[in-house]
Parts: structure tokens; C-alpha cells; sequence
């Protein structure tokens, strides 16, 4: 069973972003093709899938992120030298 983070935000914020849409914001790069974003009205936080769609950002999912950002800081690294 995965664990979800909770959501910070008000019901209300909810409700405008079911009706208009959300207005994710970036808050964290982990490759050049892959990003974690966070909604700036209500909170709900995503991350890209492997297929470029977005799916919501449970603790596994900061897992393997961490995991997949060392792994590319470091290939990064060893490429420029």
C-alpha cells in the first residue's frame, strides 16, 4: 500500500483548481526531462512518469526520484571530465 503526503491547502482552493485547473509550479529538477511540481493553489504535488505524464508524488515515487537524481548528478559529473 502506498503512502500519499499530505496535501497542504484549503477545500475551498480545492474546488477552484477541480473548476480551472491547477498552476503547477516546478519546485525540484531531477533530469532534464524529469521534474517534481507543486500546484501554487491548493498544494497537490506531482512528478512526471517514465511515459511524460504526470502521476501524484506518493513516497515512493521521492524515492526513486532521489535515487534517479544522484544517479544523473553523478553520470553528469563524470561526463564532463
Amino acid at each position: 500500500m502506498e503512502k500519499i503526503m499530505p496535501q497542504s491547502g484549503t477545500p475551498i482552493l480545492s474546488l477552484v483548481c477541480t473548476a480551472f485547473g491547477h498552476d503547477y509550479i516546478v519546485t525540484r529538477k531531477i533530469t532534464d526531462h524529469i521534474s517534481e511540481y507543486k500546484c501554487a493553489c491548493c498544494g497537490k504535488e506531482v512528478s512526471n512518469s517514465y511515459s511524460g505524464k504526470f502521476e501524484a508524488l506518493t513516497f515512493k515515487q521521492r524515492e526513486v526520484n532521489e535515487c534517479l537524481s544522484t544517479f544523473f548528478r553523478k553520470k553528469k559529473k563524470l561526463s564532463i571530465h
